[in-house]
């Protein structure tokens, strides 16, 4: 009972918590970029790269590195199927290993995909 009244109190928290942080809306809407210039204070560097950038070079790397591992567990689930020797629970596991490392591999090409788009979108407002 405890838990269900820390769940419901923190779910009931964050919405509050997050509009009180939100942004000021300008006349175009919300604007990530007017919240940083808000936020960077008197004195701070102009050389600060803008944020729909910085977020997205972080989620680019973040996505070529899943990428990367994805297709190390491709080519790791392969050797592992090759030197199964016919074992069943060896061939199931190389099997299951390449499935995920597949799939993984596409999460990652969506994802980046996905991310570029609405970071495009966004900044383009």
């Amino acid at each position: 009972m405890n838990k269900l009244k820390m769940l419901v109190a923190g779910l009931m928290i964050v919405p509050v918590l997050a509009f009180a942080v939100a942004p000021q809306a300008d006349a175009q809407g919300f604007n990530l970029k007017g919240g940083t210039e808000a936020a960077k204070g008197d004195g701070a560097a102009e050389g600060v790269s803008d944020p729909n950038t910085t977020v997205k070079n972080f989620v680019n790397i973040f996505l070529w590195v899943v990428g990367i591992l994805s297709v190390v567990m491709l080519i790791w689930g392969g050797v592992r199927y090759i030197t199964s020797a016919g074992d069943s629970n060896k061939v199931t596991a190389a099997k299951n290993t390449i499935m995920y490392a597949v799939i993984g591999l596409v999460v990652a090409i969506f994802a980046f995909a996905i991310t570029n788009f609405v970071i495009t979108q966004v900044s383009s407002n």
